[in-house]
C-alpha cells in the first residue's frame, strides 16, 4: 500500500513529452510510481479532468528576509512553487557585520522595495557569516524549500567597508578575502553566487549597489572561488553597457570554468544591447563552448501605481506631498476633495535629481504607456486601452482620467506601466524565446518590490495567458511546464525534482487549467511592523503537494510544513535514471 496515490490525472511530467492519462504513487517524500498504479493507497485522490504537473522551481525571488520569519511563503506559495532560490542581484543579509545590519537593510529596500520597517522588525540576525545565515535559515520548517546565492553587495561590505560600499576598487588581497568568503559560502549550501550591475538597483539612500561597477577581475575571481566549490551558478543584473563587454567576461568565465552564468535579458528602449544582440551573443559564446543562460521574464516587467504603494503618476505634485507621510484615512479624505484633486491637476511635477530622469517622465506623464487595469486584466493589452486613449475616448484629460482610475474601490484602484519587456505594445518576442534553449523562465522577483510590482503569480500567467488564452498564439502545456520545472531545477543542479518520475522528490501540483484564473492584486499590510506587500491570489490549483504532503488544498494553506533549506546541488536518485 503506498501513502499517497493520485489517480487519473493528466501528467505533464516536465520533460516536454506528450501528457498522458495515468496515477501517481507516492511513498514517504518520493514519487514511487507513475502510469498504472495497481495497489491502493492510503490517501487517494481522483485527479480526473486535473493536470498533474511538478511542483514549480522559481530561480530568481528576494525572500532572503522573509523566508528567516514567515513559513507559509506567500505569495510563491500560492502559485505552485515548492522551490524557490533567493539571493539574487546581489542583495542579501549575509554576511554581515553586527554594525552592518541596518546598511543591508537599507541596500534591500532601496534595491527590492521591501519596506525597511518590516525586515527590521522580523529579522533576528542571530548570524554573522554566510554558513551561519543557512543554519539559520533552516531552523524554520516553511510550505516550500529555499535556496539561496552569495550575494556580492553583503561580500563585498562585510571586506572591504565603506571602501565596498562606495563601489571603489579592491586590492588583490581584498578580491581573495572575498573569493574565500564566497568559497565558503558555497561549500556550506549556497548554490551560486549573484550580483548587480544596474543604475536601478540603488540603496535607500541613492547609493549603487556594492559591485555595480566591478572590474572584470574581481568578477572573475570570484568566479574561480565558485568553481573551486565544485558547483554554482554566476547570476547577474546587468545595464550591459557596451563599454563593460559583459559577454566577453561572462563568456571567458564560464569557459575557463564550466559554470553556468546567466544574466537577465530584458527588452527595453533604454538598453544600450538591443534584446537581439544579447541573444545574439549569448548563442555566439555558446557556440565557442560557454554555458550563457538568458534568464526571461514572461510579461511586462510592470509597476502597478496606486495610491498607496510606492509609485504613482501624481508623485511629484507638490499637492502629493503636503499629504505623502499622512495616516491613509487623512491622505483619503483629501484625495476626494474635488478641490484638492483640481489643484494636484493643476501643478506641475517637481522632480528630483536623479539619472532616470526619463523613467520619472514616464511615470508621471506616460498616459500612453500606463494601462487601465479592470477586472480579468491579461498584462498584454492593446494600445486601445492606454488611459491615455481610454481618456480620449471619454472626451476627458488623461490626467484627470488617471486620477479617477487610482480613486476606484475607495481609493484601490491600479494603472499597469510595464517599464520593461514591452515596447513593442505586445509580448510576441517572448514567443519566440520561449522555444529556445539559450533561455530559462526568470524574474517573478518573489518577495520583493512590495510596493510596486506583483509578478510572483508568474507561474499561474505562464498557465493561464501563455498555454490557455493568448489570442496572438500560445504554447504547449508540455513546454510550458518543462520551463518552469525541469529547466529551471536543471540550472541550479537541482537534479531531484522538476518532473515526475520515480525516485524523484513527490513536489506536484493538481490543476483545474480551465478554472485557472489570476485574482485581482490588492495591497496588504501583513508584514512585520505593518509593512505593506502587493499581493495575488488564484483560482485553479486544487491541491499543491510538497515532499508527499499536501501544503495547499484550493488555495487554502493545510497547515502542514514540510519544506526545508536545499544544501547544494541535489543528485538525480539512481531509481529515477533507472526508470529512464
Amino acid at each position: 500500500m503506498h501513502d499517497l496515490v493520485i489517480r487519473n490525472g493528466t501528467i505533464v511530467d516536465g520533460t516536454g513529452n506528450p501528457a498522458f492519462v495515468g496515477d501517481v504513487a507516492i511513498d514517504g517524500d518520493r514519487i514511487t510510481a507513475v502510469g498504472e498504479v495497481p495497489a491502493k493507497g492510503r490517501t487517494e485522490i481522483d485527479a480526473t479532468g486535473l493536470h498533474v504537473t511538478p511542483g514549480f522551481v522559481d530561480i530568481h525571488t528576494h525572500y532572503d528576509g522573509q523566508a528567516t520569519w514567515d513559513s507559509e511563503m506567500a505569495p510563491s506559495s500560492w502559485h505552485g512553487v515548492t522551490t524557490v532560490v533567493m539571493g539574487n542581484c546581489g542583495v542579501g543579509f549575509a554576511p554581515a557585520k553586527p554594525d552592518k545590519h541596518q546598511w543591508l537593510i537599507g541596500l534591500m529596500e532601496g534595491v527590492e522595495d521591501i519596506p525597511g520597517t518590516a525586515l527590521a522588525e522580523g529579522m533576528s540576525w542571530n548570524w554573522e557569516t554566510f554558513p551561519e545565515y543557512l543554519d539559520a535559515l533552516e531552523q524554520r520548517p516553511r510550505t516550500i524549500d529555499v535556496a539561496t546565492h552569495v550575494p556580492h553587495g553583503a561580500v563585498r561590505a562585510y571586506v572591504m567597508g565603506e571602501r565596498g560600499a562606495r563601489n571603489e576598487d579592491p586590492t588583490e588581497h581584498e578580491i581573495a578575502q572575498m573569493s574565500a568568503i564566497v568559497e565558503e559560502g558555497l561549500k556550506a549550501g549556497a548554490l551560486g553566487f549573484s550580483t548587480s550591475r544596474t543604475i536601478l538597483h540603488k540603496s535607500i539612500d541613492g547609493e549603487l549597489v556594492p559591485g555595480t561597477t566591478a572590474t572584470k577581475e574581481e568578477l572573475i575571481g570570484i568566479g574561480r572561488a565558485v568553481a573551486r566549490a565544485g558547483h554554482g551558478v554566476f547570476e547577474m543584473a546587468s545595464d550591459l553597457r557596451r563599454e563593460w563587454d559583459e559577454f566577453g567576461w561572462m563568456g571567458a568565465l564560464s569557459k575557463e570554468t564550466g559554470l553556468p552564468v546567466t544574466f537577465a535579458m530584458l527588452q527595453s528602449i533604454a538598453k544600450e544591447l538591443p534584446w537581439e544582440e544579447q541573444m545574439a551573443e549569448t548563442a555566439k559564446w555558446n557556440a565557442a563552448g560557454a554555458n550563457i543562460v538568458a534568464q526571461i521574464a514572461l510579461r511586462g516587467n510592470g509597476i502597478l501605481m496606486a495610491w498607496r504603494g510606492t509609485v504613482h503618476p501624481f508623485l511629484f505634485k507638490p499637492a502629493w506631498a503636503e499629504i505623502a507621510e499622512l495616516p491613509w484615512a487623512q491622505q483619503w479624505a483629501k484625495l476626494k476633495d474635488p478641490a484638492f484633486k483640481a489643484r494636484m491637476l493643476s501643478e506641475t511635477d517637481v522632480y528630483p535629481e536623479s539619472d532616470v530622469q526619463m523613467l520619472l517622465m514616464a511615470v508621471a506623464q506616460g498616459f500612453g504607456l500606463h494601462y487601465e487595469m479592470g477586472e480579468g486584466f491579461n498584462y498584454e493589452p492593446t494600445q486601445a486601452e492606454t488611459v491615455a486613449a481610454r481618456a480620449a475616448a471619454a472626451g476627458r484629460d488623461p490626467a484627470d482620467y488617471a486620477y479617477d482610475l487610482l480613486c476606484a474601490n475607495d481609493g484601490a484602484g491600479f494603472i499597469y506601466f510595464p517599464i520593461l519587456n514591452y515596447a513593442d505594445g505586445n509580448l510576441d518576442f517572448v514567443a519566440g524565446l520561449l522555444q529556445r534553449d539559450d533561455i530559462v523562465i526568470s524574474l517573478s522577483d518573489g518577495g520583493a518590490h512590495c510596493g510596486t510590482i506583483c509578478d510572483a503569480a508568474s507561474p499561474t500567467f505562464l498557465l493561464q495567458h501563455w498555454v490557455r488564452d493568448r489570442t496572438r498564439g500560445t504554447i504547449s502545456i508540455e513546454n510550458a511546464i518543462k520551463r518552469q520545472c525541469s529547466d529551471t531545477a536543471r540550472l541550479y543542479g537541482l537534479n531531484d525534482r522538476g518532473q515526475i518520475a520515480p525516485g524523484l522528490l513527490a513536489d506536484l501540483n493538481l490543476i483545474d487549467l480551465g478554472a485557472l484564473k489570476l485574482g485581482k492584486p490588492w495591497m496588504a499590510f501583513d508584514l512585520p511592523a505593518g509593512g505593506k506587500r502587493l499581493l495575488q491570489k488564484a483560482d485553479g490549483y486544487v491541491a499543491t503537494i510538497k515532499s508527499g504532503v499536501v501544503t495547499f488544498r484550493d488555495g487554502q494553506m493545510t497547515g502542514a510544513l514540510p519544506g526545508g533549506l536545499i544544501r547544494g546541488p541535489q543528485a538525480r536518485p539512481s531509481l529515477a535514471m533507472a526508470a529512464e
